[in-house]
């Protein structure tokens, strides 16, 4: 009996073992979770900032599309200085250049000749015709 009771002991010891080595193991395998999580946070973080400064100009704030304008675009909104244009210009009816007569197409955000546009409006017939139809499908639905 003694025997059996050293081989049962025996079996229990190595059972109690192999369970602390798998608590061990599991403890091992999150804390390698959480640090990938972290990195993989970190490298989140960086994509990010790096997505955001993409967007903004480097070591300028960017000079107006329109030729002979010397307007400070350091100041300008952040709609302006994406686009390249300046807030006068962006409203302007009429716009030289490459010695063309055009204006800036708030649904495009670029300029187009005169001739793209209906009288005085500030979008583009082509994008006011996408405008409109889905306009319209709107109100039929």
């Amino acid at each position: 009996m003694s025997m059996r009771r050293s081989k049962a002991e025996g079996k229990r010891s190595l059972r109690e073992l192999s369970e602390d080595e798998q608590e061990e193991e599991e403890e091992e395998e999150e804390e390698e979770e959480e640090e990938t999580e972290d990195e993989d946070t970190f490298e989140e973080e960086e994509e990010a900032l790096e997505k955001k400064q993409k967007g903004k100009v480097a070591g300028s704030s960017g000079v107006c599309q329109v030729q002979s304008c010397t307007v400070d675009m350091s100041k300008a909104k952040q709609y302006h200085k994406r686009h390249k244009v300046c807030e006068f210009h962006a409203k302007a009816p009429i716009v030289r250049i490459s010695g063309l007569h055009q204006r800036f197409c708030q649904q495009c955000s670029r300029f187009h000749e005169l001739g793209e546009f209906d009288k005085a409006k500030r979008s583009c017939r082509r994008r006011l015709a996408g405008h409109n139809e889905r306009r319209r499908k709107s109100a039929i639905e």
